[in-house]
């Protein structure tokens, strides 16, 4: 265990949610964070902490092991890193909380795996009214230093007119984002070795979580594989199987299945389900949920691709950059308090599909993706159907979107459309 007045690594950059962390601090004796391994959980977590203790370490593992409340020794806030290798802690946090007679801020959790059902046997509180929750993922292209956030998510939200911006980014500028991904080692690297981390990523995954989980490294090479072959689709299991297969017999639904609960809960991939008004419609739990992996890199490094392939192949890289706006539209989404903060797509059976609606409360927004800004105006018209169509349900009561906007990869300027629909180059949009 290690105590210091301050522990922000070296380099470490800030992030978006930081702020969202301190008031959640501030509210609660716990704070759990959670994302995917490498995205900067415990460089964050550290930057707020005084003391730590890291599951990840034998020694510090075996003495939580032997007794949970020594992994909570420190002074405060102090962060348990990795805390899901000892699954009793989280009821040894929540009680030093209560014990704690309403202090704030005393510590703070990561996990980088969600525990499995097993395991989830081991933690009989849940931890309400203790441990607030904060989703984080790989950095947001602002976080990384590509965008300029001159545009913010939340101002459209709350209906704000958009200011006008400038800049200037070209496909070269997407393919080199794509495959860089927002990993926050990656900082400051040139792109040759950059480009490593995602196949270094995946390979970890394998040779440890999947063993882990006695569980074959093969099998979930393939499924990677054919989830990134069907990048930013929503993929049947029927189509997986086949993908993965290779002509020999498919995997059982079981089986995929199994493989990809294990992906959701190493945050490797997340769900968008379906969007549609009113909130109580029946339809948004019909529609098949697409997966995204949490980085575009992910699906670049199992496809082989590189950023001068990319170039040549405009179709897949339209895909892989549908991937990194949901990043960052997530990473946003983290940091807006209140309840009722989602991402979903639309799709209805007359055809018309919407890549991103944003919900804020009550207020909604629609969200185009394009690789170029030569397609505004063909997903400006989805974008003014889909207002149409919730509009016209006046039974529904549906409230008018707060903003529509298409998001360019290759474009210079955000700039607000005579129809009303916000382009914007992904370069200037932030939380």
């Amino acid at each position: 265990m290690s105590s210091n007045t301050t522990l922000i690594p070296k380099g470490y950059r800030p992030r978006l949610v930081e702020k969202r962390l301190d008031v959640l601090m501030r509210a609660f004796g716990c704070v759990e964070i959670t994302g995917p391994k490498w995205c900067g959980k415990t460089w964050t977590a550290l930057s707020r902490s005084a003391s730590a203790t890291r599951l990840d370490d034998p020694s510090q593992r075996e003495a939580a092991q032997m007794d949970p409340a020594l992994a909570l020794v420190g002074d405060a806030p102090h962060l348990v890193d990795e805390w899901q290798e000892v699954p009793e802690v989280w009821d040894a946090a929540r009680r030093k909380v209560d014990d704690a007679g309403g202090e704030r801020g005393l510590l703070l959790l990561t996990g980088s795996t969600s525990l499995a059902s097993d395991k989830r046997e081991k933690v009989r509180h849940s931890g309400t009214g203790r441990i607030a929750r904060l989703a984080m993922g790989p950095m947001a292209l602002c976080e990384s230093g590509e965008s300029a956030a001159r545009v913010s998510l939340r101002a459209l939200l709350d209906g704000k007119a958009m200011v006008p911006a400038r800049c200037e980014t070209g496909i070269q500028d997407v393919a080199r984002w794509c495959c860089r991904g927002g990993w926050p080692a990656n900082l400051d690297l040139p792109d040759e070795v950059a480009f490593e981390t995602a196949a270094q990523y995946i390979r970890s995954v394998l040779d440890v979580n999947v063993l882990d989980e006695r569980l074959s490294p093969d099998t979930a090479l393939a499924l990677m594989r054919a989830l990134a072959v069907n990048e930013s689709q929503a993929v049947t299991y029927k189509t997986l199987g086949r993908d993965m297969s290779g002509g020999r017999p498919a995997p059982d639904v079981g089986t995929i299945a199994s493989y990809l609960e294990l992906f959701d809960r190493l945050y490797l991939t997340e769900e968008l389900h379906g969007w549609e008004p009113p909130l109580r419609g029946k339809s948004r739990v019909r529609v098949k949920p697409k997966r995204y992996f949490c980085d575009p890199s992910l699906p670049v490094a199992l496809l082989g691709a590189t950023p001068n392939g990319l170039l040549r192949d405009m179709q897949t890289l339209g895909l892989l950059f549908e991937n990194l706006v949901i990043r960052d539209l997530r990473a946003f989404i983290s940091t807006y308090g209140g309840v009722g903060n989602q991402l979903y797509y639309y799709r209805d059976d007359a055809g018309l599909e919407v890549d991103a609606v944003v919900e804020c409360g009550t207020r909604w927004g629609a969200i185009e993706i394009k690789l170029s800004d030569t397609k505004a105006d063909e997903a400006a018209e989805n974008l003014k159907r889909l207002r149409n169509k919730v509009l016209r349900n006046s039974a529904a009561q549906s409230a008018a979107p707060a903003f529509l906007a298409v998001v360019v990869g290759r474009g210079s300027l955000a700039y607000t459309r005579d129809d009303g629909v916000c382009v914007i180059p992904a370069a200037l949009l932030g939380a």
